[in-house]
């Protein structure tokens, strides 16, 4: 693999693209410090003319959002032919629709909170508040927010656009856990400063969460939390090369719900999954390129 030439492929044009250059930049760094041939490459809409110049042989996605988590760009490299890191065309289509993956996860009986798809003039809320409310394709608590009255969710709308996902407001502890080539690896617990929930202003500014890693779990919660998320991994058709972030959230006396699943989890300084590597002995360096050599094609040629 160090003969090869590794092409880290950041920004786009996502709400995310400032997250995701942080990434993107902190991968690079590592893998040249580890000694590999990189190129960093801005993946605007000319990404397809800049791949073929560049003539990379492998791809290491740190893409996050719109078109670079949710299955776009998994399908233009394994047209191209060119292996990359993270999970396939369908996990990640799927971990990105909010919605589909609720639709999976209940139908495998993963315990989800309550919630509903909410069509703008062709729905009706089924929820009092507060609630929380979410667009049904966005990462990085991108458009998250806590719904307190009929106004607030009115102008919630006026500033949002696509379709909702809104479910009823569990008051917990936020729970994520770290999966990596196909086993949980630990846990992190975050409590938010600055904010109700662990929302893009709490996960981005310096000293606006607190991060506790290991999470404070019994033996048995521990267990059981693993046990969730291997499964939601599992659920849709995860196998045992990715590296993902189960999010979940622990109601006391109910047990753990699961969130969501981050795909392609951020991998800068305030990153949960580095987080966790690192209280599991894999410090950043190693762990990106753990990630890096299971970059392969999964396309059934």
């Amino acid at each position: 693999m160090r003969s090869k030439k590794i092409g880290v492929i950041m920004g786009g044009v996502s709400s995310e693209r400032e997250v995701s250059m942080l990434t993107g930049k902190a991968v690079s760094q590592a893998l040249q410090y580890l000694g590999y041939r990189v190129v960093d490459i801005d993946a605007g809409w000319d990404l397809v003319e800049v791949l073929l110049r560049e003539k990379i042989d492998v791809a290491f996605n740190a893409l996050h959002g719109t078109l670079g988590e949710d299955g776009y760009i998994q399908g233009l490299l394994e047209w191209m032919r060119i292996p990359y890191t993270g999970p396939d065309l369908l996990y990640c289509a799927l971990s990105m629709d909010k919605e589909l993956s609720r639709i999976i996860f209940e139908r495998e009986k993963i315990p989800v909170p309550p919630w509903q798809k909410y069509v703008r003039g062709k729905s009706e809320l089924e929820f009092d508040f507060p609630f929380v409310v979410k667009p049904v394709a966005e990462g990085s608590s991108v458009g998250v927010e806590i719904i307190e009255s009929e106004e607030q969710f009115e102008n919630y709308l006026e500033r949002s656009r696509g379709d909702l996902l809104i479910e009823k407001y569990l008051r917990g502890r936020e729970i994520t856990v770290g999966i990596l080539e196909g086993k949980p690896i630990g846990t992190v617990e975050i409590r938010p400063k600055i904010d109700r929930f662990y929302s893009y202003k709490a996960k981005y500014t310096p000293g606006g969460t607190e991060y506790l890693v290991p999470a404070p779990l019994s033996r048995k919660e521990e267990e059981e939390v693993f046990e969730i998320a291997l499964r939601a991994h599992r659920a849709l058709k995860g196998g045992d090369e990715e590296a993902v972030r189960v999010d979940t959230i622990y109601v006391e006396g109910e047990g753990f719900y699961v969130l969501e699943i981050n795909a392609l989890p951020g991998m800068t300084s305030t990153s949960l999954l580095p987080k966790i590597a690192k209280h599991a002995g894999i410090d950043f360096p190693e762990l990106v390129e753990r990630i890096l050599l299971k970059a392969r094609l999964r396309g059934k040629w």
